[in-house]
């Protein structure tokens, strides 16, 4: 008896996934089933972050009040321990909203923020749908890849709080530019893997320079060693040279070999012999954001 024929599912023919003939010939059936599955890992949705509005306040000032959405972000896939927060009114949202329409106004197509009221804004039923919108919101933008990859997106949840950690560090008011630093890195490292490198180099220079005020030289030592990779990578002469001062002071201090960073740091001021090489990490940083 003849044994029954099986039906075998042709991996080239499934999903959208098209491969040329001579391709096909060329393949074995299990490269082919491989790169089929390797198609579909590529067109599965982003997941890696999510994002909650969890709570609202309201504030009230003597001619007006506003309500403020906690925006928590979040790792998928595993568990993050780390709960961290933004606070944004709806005007935040706007803001970014219509800067992304200037560049991407295509791919946001079917991204929409949640209407503007023009009454009823403070009733329980209203803001508790505007929370659950703006959560949505979020959701659908980081889906298109343009928007999660733009510095519009990553300055949305850390530059109101980095600027008046900025502001708190001019004044020397290190200990609460500290915390606020703090709160702006977890959130850059959380959004690191869609934006540039560079991203945190302010961020860490800043704490750097707080620990160094606040004579916590290891901690000190510890931030500007994590921005110096970048900052060579990506030629960021401003930081380069400040960092690198730094890091030899305070390794002299904790009796850390300095020799190749004192000789890199020698190198780069005979090079450019300019102003900017003379600036110290703190001068850099204060002027980060004026």
């Amino acid at each position: 008896m003849a044994e029954p024929r099986r039906h075998t599912e042709d991996p080239t023919q499934t999903s959208g996934v098209c491969l040329s003939a001579s391709s096909c010939s060329s393949l074995t059936t299990k490269e082919l089933q491989q790169q089929w599955r390797a198609e579909k890992r590529r067109e599965r949705p982003v997941r890696q972050l999510l994002f909650e509005i969890p709570s609202i306040r309201i504030v009230e000032q003597p001619l007006s009040k506003h309500v403020v959405y906690e925006v928590v972000v979040m790792r998928s896939g595993s568990f993050d321990s780390r709960r961290v927060s933004a606070e944004r009114r709806y005007s935040d949202f706007c803001r970014l909203h219509r800067a992304l329409l200037e560049e991407f106004e295509e791919e946001l197509e079917e991204v929409v923020l949640p209407r503007k009221l023009l009454t009823g804004n403070f009733s329980p039923e209203n803001i508790s749908e505007r929370r659950l919108g703006l959560q949505d919101y979020l959701a659908k933008l980081f889906s298109v890849r343009h928007a999660r990859h733009s510095r519009h997106f990553s300055d949305f949840f850390t530059e109101p709080e980095q600027r008046r950690a900025h502001m708190l560090l001019r004044a020397g008011q290190f200990t609460a530019a500290l915390e606020l630093l703090q709160t702006v890195l977890e959130l850059q490292e959380k959004l690191s893997p869609w934006q540039k490198p560079t991203l945190m180099v302010p961020t860490l220079s800043a704490l750097a320079v707080c620990h160094r005020d606040l004579e916590e030289p290891q901690q000190a030592f510890t931030a500007a060693q994590r921005a110096l990779p970048a900052v060579r990578r990506y030629q960021l002469q401003a930081y380069r040279a400040s960092l690198l001062e730094l890091l030899v002071d305070l390794g002299y201090q904790l009796g850390r070999p300095v020799a190749q960073l004192q000789e890199e740091l020698t190198s780069l001021r005979d090079a450019e012999r300019g102003e900017v090489s003379l600036r110290s990490l703190k001068e850099v940083v204060i002027q980060e954001f004026i």
